[in-house]
């Protein structure tokens, strides 16, 4: 793939034909063929189910995108057992060689970006620049993991001796059968990492996708087998969190999960109960109230650009959205002024064309979320700008909303409480840095957070004293988003995770590998 064509989420845009055209191509065969069929898939064979559901396009819900094989507990029993079966063989196969099945699914999404980025469009309603980000990085993930093993050297280490005839060493080894549950607001990059990272590193694997995106896990599924994973290494399972989710969580015969998504799910119903009877690792990656603090030094066009594209960048549905902003009351005006032009003048419209900004909301859930913190909202404080849905003409079938900026609310509302995930960010004033930190660090969540600054001991203080495990100083590309991987290790502190290690970093493998220690006496 050519570098000019790669799309990160700094990108601010990617106009230029070599990219626009085959994504044109891409949408209008993708559109071609909604509505196909996306089945489980145990021991590498497809498997159809008597119930299924219908994944809809969330900016016309008309649209059947595809209709989604529902899982039971018996395909679940089934596809642990095939994963199960699986284990021995694939944990023998040299970690070089499960490297490159690896690198090989990541040349295989390169090789299909365009494509997989349409389907995602209408599955979930990313703008452009935004879906062909999701595929790049998720590419780039299962890339970085190979790199990882391959600069570790499988992780076997030699150790120090005791004596001359001791032969010490220190090696990782794989758990076992591992269960992924993800999210559906990157359901590709979010499905995938866990994969990859269990699937290089030795584990075998059972993967749910969200029920509002099943076909983009069924469609990484198919790419993963066909880079030569062997039956019953990889498999998938679609059907509802209560039955499927459920029924992986309790099965005695994981060694681990990982799951993204909500506090309450992850941690309460997850987390607590999965090693109810013996130790087993959980990675729950959660949400985020995140904030961004502008200091009166602060660049202001800057700042108003990453918090701009970082509460309202696709449409608010990622853990990582500025939700807070702490303005220092000496330059609130003129902040809020700038952050409200650029808000005012984002395109809202059908994400598959060109320069659209915002596209609908991915979920009924979210759009009813969305009028219901508007509420809120008008009760406890101010709209500044948006605070309504879109409905009428060619937004009359979808989830179309207005991004929406809010101001006075009283200290300890719920909007600067909860997780929102949809395109609504609140704008505080403060009296100085000290003052903005002790809010920020106000909240059990502790995923991201940014600073615009120009003073040196502020941006110091910042960095000594934020509780978040992601943070940026001065970005305009997104005050609080936009990790990548090998670039900006992407992970939580408090209640927004649980290994304290992040997603795409130095210290991601070791949390899906159990350390072995082996002395030979000769």
């Amino acid at each position: 793939m050519a570098n000019a064509t790669k799309v990160t989420y700094v990108t601010l845009g990617a106009q230029n034909e070599e990219v626009q055209a085959p994504f044109d191509a891409a949408i209008a065969d993708v559109r071609g063929r909604l509505g196909r069929l996306s089945p489980l898939y145990i021991a590498g064979q497809a498997r159809g189910t008597t119930a299924s559901t219908n994944s809809v396009n969330p900016a016309d819900t008309r649209v059947v995108v595809a209709r989604a094989a529902v899982g039971t507990a018996r395909d679940v029993n089934d596809a642990i057992a095939a994963a199960k079966t699986a284990a021995p063989l694939w944990r023998r196969t040299p970690w070089q060689e499960r490297a490159n099945l690896v690198a090989r699914a990541a040349e295989l999404i390169r090789e299909r970006r365009y494509e997989l980025a349409a389907w995602l469009i209408f599955e979930m309603g990313k703008n452009r620049i935004e879906a062909l980000g999701e595929i790049d990085e998720t590419a780039d993930l299962l890339d970085y993991y190979v790199g990882q093993m391959r600069a570790n050297n499988g992780y076997v280490h030699p150790m120090d001796q005791l004596s001359p005839a001791d032969t010490n060493t220190s090696v990782l080894r794989p758990y076992g059968v591992w269960a992924v549950i993800a999210p559906w607001n990157f359901p590709y990059a979010l499905f995938a990492a866990p994969i990859g990272a269990a699937l290089v590193t030795g584990n075998t694997v059972v993967a749910k996708p969200s029920s509002d995106t099943p076909l983009s896990g069924a469609l990484l599924v198919e790419i993963f087998q066909q880079a030569g994973l062997p039956p019953g290494t990889i498999n998938l399972l679609t059907g509802s969190g209560q039955v499927v989710g459920s029924a992986l969580n309790d099965h005695p015969d994981l060694g681990g999960v990982t799951f993204t998504g909500s506090y309450d799910v992850g941690f309460r119903q997850l987390f607590q109960r999965f090693s109810r009877d013996f130790p087993r690792p959980c990675i729950v990656e959660m949400g985020g109230k995140n904030p961004a603090l502008v200091m009166d030094s602060a660049d202001l066009e800057r700042a108003a650009m990453g918090v701009f594209r970082s509460a309202f960048g696709m449409n608010g549905h990622k853990c990582s959205a500025c939700s807070r902003v702490y303005v220092h009351q000496a330059v609130a005006g003129p902040f809020v002024e700038r952050l409200q032009r650029l808000t005012e003048a984002a395109r809202i419209g059908d994400p598959t064309e060109r320069d659209i900004f915002a596209g609908p909301l991915a979920t009924r859930a979210s759009f009813e979320d969305y009028q219901r913190f508007v509420a809120l909202a008008q009760a406890g404080g101010h709209v500044r700008s948006g605070g309504g849905i879109v409905a009428d003409g060619a937004f009359a079938h979808g989830y179309f909303v207005r991004p929406t900026i809010l101001t006075d609310l009283p200290h300890g509302h719920e909007l600067l409480k909860a997780e929102l995930f949809v395109p609504i960010v609140a704008v505080q004033t403060v009296q100085n840095l000290d003052e903005a930190l002790v809010r920020a660090n106000d909240t059990k969540f502790g995923l991201t957070a940014g600073l615009f600054s120009q003073k040196q001991n502020e941006i110091d203080e910042f960095l000594d004293r934020i509780e978040a495990g992601v943070v940026y100083v001065n970005r305009a590309a997104g005050a609080t988003t936009g990790a990548w991987p090998g670039v900006q290790p992407f992970g939580g502190w408090k209640g927004s995770g649980s290994s304290g290690k992040n997603i795409g970093g130095l210290y991601t493998l070791g949390c899906y590998m159990r350390e072995q220690s082996r002395t030979v006496v000769a």
